[in-house]
């Protein structure tokens, strides 16, 4: 199986997997191939630029230091992923989290999220939540 992390997996990933519930490291470990969302890294850009987000370094330097270390796999944004983000029901309206659905889709990838409201749209998802 393919895993498109969220961007709140990705972080716990790389700096507090304490948060993962007990299967999650397993499914991790399991995966063919880890992948990463362009609007994630724009996510935590914006998020650790407003002060928002902690990160141990600047995000430049720490998100490409552990998608190398990780051997993430970093999926650029497609036009069909945005159209489609701005298609998806009204279930909420946080764009980054569209983004990723609509990528997730597009790739036919199973997305790894600690937010449940992943689980109203048409998209595989799996819980890293503990």
């Amino acid at each position: 199986m393919d895993l498109l992390l969220d961007t709140c997996a990705f972080i716990w990933l790389c700096s507090e997997p304490e948060k993962y519930a007990a299967n999650a490291g397993e499914t991790i470990n399991k995966a063919r191939d880890l992948f990463l969302s362009d609007a994630s890294i724009f996510e935590m850009a914006v998020k650790h630029a407003s002060g928002k987000l902690t990160l141990p370094d600047a995000p430049r330097r720490w998100i490409h230091e552990q998608i190398v270390a990780w051997g993430i796999v970093s999926l650029p944004l497609s036009q069909d992923d945005i159209f489609l983000s701005s298609e998806l029901p009204l279930h909420h309206k946080d764009p980054f989290d569209r983004l990723i659905i609509s990528t997730a889709i597009n790739h036919k990838l199973t997305v790894l999220t600690s937010d449940s409201i992943f689980e109203k749209y048409n998209v595989n998802s799996l819980s890293v939540a503990g």
